[in-house]
């Protein structure tokens, strides 16, 4: 890597990648030009030292809102994040250990004890730091897209960087709509056969089970169409799946879920013989 690629994983400026180099913090070698080149996993290596104190265990989500609340920085969340990658060895359980930190979060927000300025900051350099991390992950050529969307109705978004961490970690590359996007537009994307998987998520009490179970049958009637899967994602009251969706359709409440969706043998493959 470069000391510019180094940088932009880090989100930092190059100017403290070479610092760190220069000083021995962050290993290189260099090229017969002089150039600085760095090592994934030194570079790695480096993140998790940076971490050194976080932690997220079962019992810790505690400990991470505490850490967010008190002004740790994009950087040193990041840091962590990589360090919790490698200790626990994929993403999806990463992203299901931050959901309980979310929820810890907000239930801390709700009985006053953490102010919304504090806690907007928080959010605010988590997203970063998944941003960051999500970026550096190398996909392959030709990977399979997932378009990721919020139910119509839904504000939140983080929960889709989190699985946007699981789809890069799967080897898929992502389309973003975030929030805000109709359904018929998340149509009309599969009707172009664009993506080969969209992904629809919704929080518990953020849309109401009436108008998920409507999106839900547009989605699905979409996906028989077209032959584009459809997952609805997030602990929102989404509908029972209909038996005759015959795999067109999944559910994933959690990243785990989710990421058996990615990785099953037919996941990025769209439904032959649908009309």
């Amino acid at each position: 890597m470069t000391s510019a690629q180094v940088a932009g994983m880090l989100g930092v400026g190059p100017t403290s990648v070479k610092r760190w180099a220069d000083s021995g913090l962050l290993p290189c070698v260099r090229t017969p030009g002089g150039h600085r080149r760095f090592l994934r996993e030194e570079v790695e290596r480096f993140l998790q030292r940076e971490a050194d104190g976080w932690s997220l265990g079962s019992d810790d989500a505690g400990a991470w809102v505490d850490r967010l609340t008190s002004g740790a920085s994009a950087f040193e969340v990041q840091s962590a994040l990589f360090a919790e990658r490698n200790r626990r060895g994929s993403w999806w359980q990463v992203a299901d250990s931050l959901a309980h930190v979310l929820q810890e979060l907000g239930r801390r927000r709700e009985r006053g004890q953490v102010a919304i300025v504090d806690e907007h900051s928080a959010v605010e350099s988590l997203q970063r730091a998944v941003t960051r991390c999500s970026e550096s992950i190398p996909v392959p050529p030709g990977a399979s897209v997932c378009l990721l969307a919020a139910a119509e109705g839904e504000d939140h978004t983080l929960g889709l960087l989190l699985a946007e961490l699981v789809l890069r970690g799967a080897g898929w590359r992502s389309r973003w709509a975030g929030r805000v996007t109709p359904t018929a537009e998340l149509v009309a994307v599969m009707e172009s056969r664009g993506v080969d998987l969209v992904a629809v998520a919704a929080l518990e009490g953020s849309v109401g089970p009436d108008s998920l179970a409507a999106q839900a049958r547009t989605l699905l009637d979409a996906a028989r169409r077209t032959g584009v899967r459809v997952v609805l994602a997030g602990v929102g009251p989404w509908p029972p799946l209909d038996p005759a969706a015959n795999g067109l359709a999944a559910r994933a409440a959690g990243y785990q879920d989710f990421d058996g969706v990615l990785t099953a043998p037919a996941a990025g493959r769209r439904v032959d013989g649908v009309v």
